[in-house]
């Protein structure tokens, strides 16, 4: 598969990110099964922490094909403590989707993101 746009998923922690990087991978065939944060089989978490704590840490990628475009698909931290890392993988994205949560509506660090996305003009 050739290397298309860098899209990256942020939000605010718990808005529901690496599910919907499951769901999009499994959806377009990347994935067999589809994953769960809460069962700790999600593709893109595979550190041993972040299966501990149902937490994303550290930036992950994939490589998957939506309506004939090939996208390299970034799934970033959304707990403020590791903001660091979601900040590094700004640099690297074409577009992003910021994820807000329904039952938690917009939070402050959802707020942060959107500037951080905009002076970067992501």
């Amino acid at each position: 598969m050739a290397a298309g746009p860098v899209i990256g998923l942020c939000a605010h922690v718990d808005a529901g990110k690496t599910t919907l990087s499951e769901s999009m991978l499994f959806l377009s065939g990347a994935l067999r099964r589809q994953g769960r944060v809460d069962h700790g089989d999600a593709f893109l978490d595979t550190d041993p922490m972040e299966k501990d704590r149902g937490i994303t840490i550290f930036s992950k990628e994939a490589r998957l094909t939506w309506n004939r475009t090939d996208l390299t698909l970034l799934d970033t931290p959304g707990h403020t403590d590791f903001s660091g890392e979601t900040e590094r993988a700004l640099n690297v994205l074409d577009a992003a989707v910021l994820v807000v949560s329904a039952a938690d509506g917009v939070q402050s660090h959802t707020r942060t993101l959107w500037r951080l996305l905009e002076q970067r003009k992501i």
